[in-house]
């Protein structure tokens, strides 16, 4: 008897298509661009729960994904993606505090490695480490992408904090 099968389907979204990536039972990941991942191309209730989930993100509706995920990876490097999910929405941390998270703190460039292999981008929010100067780490799209998720996350912040503020009376 077998399990599940492997799937995979792409979805536009305000950051362009984004592939999404399933065992059957859980996302395997996330793939900027459309992308021929492992498995069958098929949208799937899962898939399509994600890429919900995931344009909710985008508009600024959602902070948090409530999704099944098995991403592929190492011990290390699935202890470095499950404390990527414990930094706060709009919040970022360095890499030397990530690897401090995980009680490794000389372990900052396996960290900025793992967060680099992370299959499952945004949902599990590498976009949130940067680097010790403060800027968003990567190159070219990758340094783009997570300023712009940064960004989107800090200014949702400072709308919802303004729409909480009393408004003056004349």
């Amino acid at each position: 008897m077998t399990g599940p099968a492997p799937t995979y389907f792409a979805y536009r979204t305000p950051l362009g298509h984004v592939t999404i990536a399933s065992d059957g039972r859980a996302l395997t990941a996330l793939a900027f661009g459309e992308r021929e991942l492992e498995g069958r191309k098929l949208a799937t209730e899962l898939t399509n729960r994600a890429a919900n989930q995931l344009q909710e993100y985008l508009a600024g509706k959602r902070r948090a994904f409530d999704l099944p995920l098995a991403p592929a990876g190492t011990e290390f490097q699935r202890r470095v993606w499950e404390a990527l999910r414990e930094v706060p929405y709009g919040k970022a941390r360095s890499y030397s505090d990530l690897a401090a998270a995980i009680g490794s703190p000389r372990s900052c460039r396996a960290v900025g490695s793992a967060c680099n292999k992370n299959p499952l981008p945004v949902i599990v929010p590498s976009h949130r480490v940067i680097g010790a100067n403060g800027a968003p780490s990567g190159h070219g799209d990758d340094a783009k992408a997570k300023a712009y998720l940064l960004d989107l996350e800090r200014r949702t912040l400072r709308a919802e904090a303004q729409a909480k503020e009393p408004t003056a009376r004349a």
